[in-house]
């Protein structure tokens, strides 16, 4: 089969939709090629016997600007979680909450016992910058690791490894904490200024709301490519020509067909999915683990935000691990019986989700978060791996690509 168009998007996750979605409004001939039988490469979601099991827990950023500017949020029907984090110590659990979210709860969280009320001060400071200042300003600051920005903040050693370091792991799936700090100043940021929610339909209805204004027929799935060229994408099916390709898969995918790309290192995650006939917790918020036993990174009833992720008369618990060791279901369903400070035993283990290739690793220097998208020769370049390593980042990357592609069609 031999074929033209202008631009061939290869890859359906959400940079390859988002670019989908720019060269669609500019009226420019386009196609999209996927190798899987979906849309939405990382972003996704199985239905399994009621309940909604994310690939891995993903979590929605009302703050992200390019959410907003691509899809009508409320059609999504966000179920929100508590912003704030309870952290277990010892026999005791510390609730601590946003103040400008939760004012009610600020006198708690004042005097929860994490680190010191400097500490905790210091952190609100910290937060509060990243939400108010310009982000050109922020992205200009000196940059280093996370938590070197941490403890420059002024920050003790127990505030960091009892709740920063639990809390900030499982967003950046980084333990190590080395992701740069200007990617932890969007994070605070975004935290900050938006709130952290799931579809009702899950995780899976974020990329077909991206991709719902898109004529299915420019999308080939399970088409898988084999080589791209300047000029040219070859399929099993045949070749397809063009004037420009925008490479948007995964970021080891990516350095198969473009040979000159740098390598990512990529980070691991791992989430058990439970159901309990009863919740282990009133509330939709984020359980973390104080006691510095490194197990779990985090934990959550996610029927609590939204009770469509499990059927009638059951509650869905995600429990996520960050690094490419997963323990064995009981280590963690000990973890949990902990945790929660309530038997377990009753409790059914649904299935583990493995996600090797979870985020790329994003250590200093980043800069400004903005790595080149155009390659030479009509070949282009997104993913998450080009910008911040999340959603935002995805989204925004694949929109920064299309722009390129449609810069270099106006002058070619």
């Amino acid at each position: 089969m031999l074929a033209e168009t202008d631009v061939v998007v290869v890859g359906g996750g959400l940079a390859g939709l988002a670019a989908a979605r720019r060269l669609h409004r500019a009226g420019v001939p386009w196609r999209l090629l996927e190798a899987g039988g979906r849309l939405g490469g990382r972003v996704a979601t199985d239905a399994v016997d009621g309940y909604l099991l994310d690939w891995g827990f993903q979590v929605l950023n009302t703050a992200y600007p390019r959410i907003g500017a691509l899809l009508d949020v409320d059609r999504l029907r966000l179920g929100h979680f508590t912003s704030g984090v309870l952290v277990r110590r010892g026999d005791r659990l510390a609730r601590l909450v946003n103040p400008l979210r939760e004012p009610t709860g600020a006198p708690g969280t004042a005097l929860a016992g994490v680190g010191s009320l400097l500490d905790r001060l210091r952190f609100a400071a910290l937060a509060m910058g990243c939400a108010t200042l310009p982000k050109e300003r922020l992205l200009a600051a000196p940059e280093t690791t996370t938590e070197a920005a941490l403890r420059r903040a002024g920050l003790s050693d127990t505030i960091v490894e009892e709740l920063l370091r639990p809390f900030l792991s499982g967003v950046l799936v980084d333990r190590e904490l080395e992701t740069s700090s200007h990617v932890l100043a969007m994070v605070l940021r975004s935290f900050a200024r938006g709130r952290i929610g799931l579809p009702a339909e899950g995780m899976a209805a974020l990329p077909r709301a991206v991709a719902d204004p898109l004529p299915a027929g420019l999308i080939d799935l399970d088409t898988p490519v084999a080589e791209v060229a300047p000029g040219r994408v070859r399929t099993q099916a045949g070749d397809l020509r063009c004037r420009a390709v925008v490479v948007a898969v995964d970021p080891p995918a990516a350095a198969t067909l473009l040979p000159g790309l740098p390598a990512v290192r990529m980070h691991s995650y791992t989430t058990y999915y439970h159901s309990a006939a009863e919740a282990p917790l009133d509330e939709p918020i984020l359980l973390l683990d104080g006691d510095r036993r490194e197990i779990v990174a985090n934990t959550v009833v996610v029927s609590r935000a939204a009770p469509t992720y499990a059927p009638a008369g059951r509650h869905l618990v995600a429990t996520s691990v960050v690094g490419p060791s997963a323990p064995p279901e009981p280590t963690v369903r000990a973890e949990l019986t902990r945790l929660y400070g309530r038997s377990t035993a009753d409790w059914t283990h649904l299935t583990t989700v493995s996600i090797p290739d979870a985020l790329p690793a994003a250590p200093p220097p980043q800069g400004r978060l903005r790595k080149p998208v155009a390659l030479g020769e009509g070949l282009f370049v997104a993913g998450d791996h080009r910008d911040s390593p999340s959603i935002q980042g995805a989204l925004a990357s694949g929109w920064r690509a299309a722009g390129a592609v449609l810069s270099e069609l106006r002058t070619g």
